[in-house]
């Protein structure tokens, strides 16, 4: 593989991971308004908002830990592939 594949290939797995961590830090935020969503209208109808409540103490923080996850992984993985691409350079 020359230089030029070698630097299309980086480039296009770079976007890839960037567009995962912008994908699923969206899903997050639409799940968390969609279940803030659902307590304020069992409230509304003057409902008892427990199930509501009891799903979005467990699925909030599940859902923000995930994605923080993924976002530590990637920032991780360019912070190495930033210090192998200095490594490469000195030698």
């Amino acid at each position: 593989m020359d230089r030029q594949e070698n630097s299309t290939l980086n480039r296009i797995i770079s976007i890839a991971q960037v567009v995962s961590v912008s994908l699923i830090w969206v899903l997050v935020t639409v799940i968390v308004v969609w279940i803030i969503g659902l307590i304020r209208l069992s409230i509304e109808l003057h409902d008892v908002p427990g199930a509501s409540v009891g799903i979005s103490i467990v699925a909030i923080p599940i859902f923000i830990t995930l994605a923080a996850i993924l976002t530590y992984v990637f920032v991780g993985l360019q912070r190495e592939k930033r210090r192998v691409s200095k490594l490469m350079k000195e030698k």
